[in-house]
């Protein structure tokens, strides 16, 4: 069944307004007709499946069916910190990383970023990259779209590590700690009554310094390896996400 995010504000107390792309969507892309039905959320508490009634290219109308519960999120909340990469791999690993269960997503510059960065075209690309994160949230039956923050500098994302329970540096040089053996005993240990928060940080085309990884240790975080191969910049996040939901029971491991 589709699924669509809509604001609070379009959900009455038996139906619901779509407006915008989503009524495009429906209306034009998929040829939809009354009586069909979709699932509606506004990522926040509240969704539904919902009965097309009046259909147009800028507005459905729809009847609330079924009142349903948000279960298609992880408990394990983690944000994917990506230095920006080139080309449209930020688009890749907003997409992917969506689909997978990634919460939220800090892209960042590094010493080693290639990016020209640009704060009037970043808005755009923001702008873009949030409609990705919302349209693979849709795809992938998530609850809540994930949110896609503003780009920080280095130095200003160190700072951010005191707000996560687990903070880890991918780096393709470490030799000691590897990802499961951070997680493996960090995962047993925890309380399923509340929910953590980590941060998976992933470096540019070209990798962290040592000076990098050094101050990111200082400011709290572990700097992890992915195994003995290297892993391009856009693969990374996906991998080590999917490490830490498979390894905290989110995808059928512990």
């Amino acid at each position: 069944m589709q699924r669509y995010f809509i604001t609070s504000e379009q959900f009455g107390e038996t139906s619901v307004t779509i407006t915008g792309e989503d009524a495009r969507h429906i209306a034009r892309v998929m040829r939809g007709k009354p009586k069909d039905k979709v699932i509606v959320s506004d990522g926040i508490s509240k969704e539904a499946i919902v009965e097309l009634q009046a259909i147009e290219p800028l507005e459905v109308q729809a009847v609330i069916v079924e009142h349903l519960t948000l279960s298609q999120e992880p408990w394990l909340q983690v944000t994917v910190a990506q230095s920006l990469p080139k080309g449209d791999k930020m688009e890749i690993v907003i997409q992917k990383c969506t689909e997978i269960g990634a919460v939220s997503f800090v892209p960042f510059l590094s010493e080693r970023t290639i990016v020209q960065y640009d704060a009037k075209k970043e808005e755009k690309r923001i702008t873009r990259w949030r409609k990705i994160a919302k349209e693979a949230a849709e795809q992938a039956h998530r609850s809540k779209i994930p949110e896609v923050e503003q780009a920080l500098t280095w130095k200003q994302l160190k700072v951010e590590f005191t707000a996560y329970d687990l903070v880890c540096v991918c780096y393709e040089k470490e030799n000691g700690k590897q990802l499961r053996d951070v997680l493996k005993p960090w995962s047993e240990q925890m309380n399923r009554d509340r929910k953590y928060r980590i941060m998976i940080v992933v470096g540019p085309e070209g990798g962290f310094t040592e000076k990098e990884i050094e101050e990111a240790e200082a400011a709290g975080a572990l700097s992890v390896g992915l195994g003995r191969r290297i892993l391009r910049t856009e693969t990374a996040g996906m991998a080590a996400l999917t490490c830490m939901l498979y390894e905290t029971g989110e995808m059928g491991g512990a």
